[in-house]
């Protein structure tokens, strides 16, 4: 997962990032180190203001030159988007 390069490229530490989400430190770090439940995914990415996908693909690994496309993170294989 991505939640701790995220935090240092939003200049945020995960002490402020477990306020805003109202719970402790050690809590936080239990689900960065663990298997989050998704819920717990998603209340991350909210404080974060980030889509979940991106806790585990940099943007720079999936969106290619053209925009028209994307790189899936698990398989690869690019992903042609039409946009309308």
């Amino acid at each position: 997962m991505r939640i701790r390069d995220i935090l240092k490229e939003q200049g945020i530490t995960t002490k402020e990032l477990a306020e805003k989400m109202g719970i402790s430190q050690s809590a936080l770090n239990q689900s960065i180190s663990g298997n989050p439940s998704v819920k717990v995914l998603t209340n991350i990415a909210d404080a974060l203001d980030v889509p979940v996908w991106q806790l585990f693909a940099d943007p720079s690994e999936i969106l290619t030159k053209d925009s028209t496309s994307v790189t899936c993170p698990h398989c690869g294989k690019e992903i042609k988007i039409e946009v309308k």
